[in-house]
Formats: C-alpha cells, structure tokens, sequence
C-alpha cells in the first residue's frame, strides 16, 4: 500500500475528505481537505461547514506521525481547506457543484463535428451540467463579457450556447473555476485556514 493511500486513509479515519495532495519544490508537502458534505433532503438548504484552524492542527499532528512512519521525505508540511479553485475528483463534487462555473482539463484532445469546438481541444470553462444521457456537460458561450455600463443592441443576434459532454473517466483535471466578483454583490469567502508542520524526516 502507497504512503498516498495510507495518508487517505488516516484524513478519512478523522471525519475528513482529502481533496487534493501536491509535492511542491523545496520540499512542500500540502494536503488538502475538507468535510464531507452531505446532501439535504427535499425542501431543505444544503448547510456548509467550513474546516478550521483546530482541524488543520489536529490532521497535521496524525499527518506527521504517518510521515514518519512511512519514510517519507519532505521539509515542510502545510495542511489546509480547499480555495476558491477547488479541484473536483468525486462524481460527489460534480453532483454538490451542478450550477457552477469549472474549468475542466480532458485527458484527450476532442473536436465535435457541427460545432466550433476545435479538434485539438483540451481546456474548457464552463457552467457544470447534468446532460439528458446521464453524462456530465459543460455549458458556455463564446461571447464577450459585457462591461460595466456598456450597452447592448437588442439587434445583436445572440451569440449560440455550446455544450460538450463528458464522462469521468475522460477527464484529466477538474476545478472551480477561480472568478472573484468586484462589485461587492456576493459576499468574500472566509480566508483559507491552514496548519504547518516543520518536521523534516
């Protein structure tokens, strides 16, 4: 069994879900996590709870002690709760982000007949989708975004909406796509709480 999947284990053994694992230069070893989330029932308001300092601090100190066990090699150990582009690997976070923008990487280039998707595509950004044939789609327009106080000929003919649909199996990459809204309509989200360890082995 690989430190990767022993270190899965351990988050998921405290209550938590590991979102994401990244090896980064100088010896950064950043975990990514967050609590399940559970779908609400029919009429109910899906409630989020946010992971926190103490949470961070308490998965690090398991975290560290499994590190050192397994032999693992790096310098510094940062355990924190996923940013404004959280990536999505469950088809339970495609399900809990239907509605929202993604950026999303396929594994292979695509071109679809019909369309202006170019055959030697990868990259997409769109809203998230559950399409008719049960498969997962993304949905956009190539339009330009219209600019603050700008006006819009109601003559325009109307840019068309794309889709393209896709399994999970064919994607490579999956994340929120990281939009920040300056106008002040939304609120800003909490910082991102986070614990490090300094323990090398």
């Amino acid at each position: 069994m690989s430190w990767q999947t022993s270190l899965e284990q351990t988050v998921t053994g405290l209550g938590f879900d590991l979102v994401e694992i990244e090896r980064s230069a100088g010896g950064l070893l950043r975990i990514t996590i967050d609590w399940p989330f559970e779908f609400p029932s029919e009429g109910q308001v899906a409630e989020e709870r946010f992971v926190t300092v103490e949470d961070c601090e308490r998965v690090t100190r398991q975290l560290q002690y499994l590190l050192e066990v397994e032999a693992v090699e790096y310098r510094r150990l940062e355990v924190g709760s996923p940013g404004i582009d959280r990536p999505l690997r469950h088809e339970l976070d495609y399900q809990r982000f239907a509605g929202q923008v993604i950026d999303i990487t396929l594994k292979e280039a695509i071109g679809v007949t019909g369309t202006d998707i170019a055959a030697n595509r990868k990259k997409f950004r769109g809203t998230l989708e559950r399409a008719e044939d049960g498969r997962w789609q993304i949905v956009w327009s190539d339009a330009p975004p219209v600019k603050p106080g700008q006006r819009v000929s109601k003559k325009r003919p109307p840019v068309p909406v794309q889709a393209m649909a896709f399994t999970l199996d064919e994607v490579a990459q999956a994340r929120l796509a990281p939009l920040v809204n300056f106008r002040g309509r939304q609120a800003a989200p909490a910082a991102e709480p986070s614990a490090e360890g300094a323990e090398g082995l």
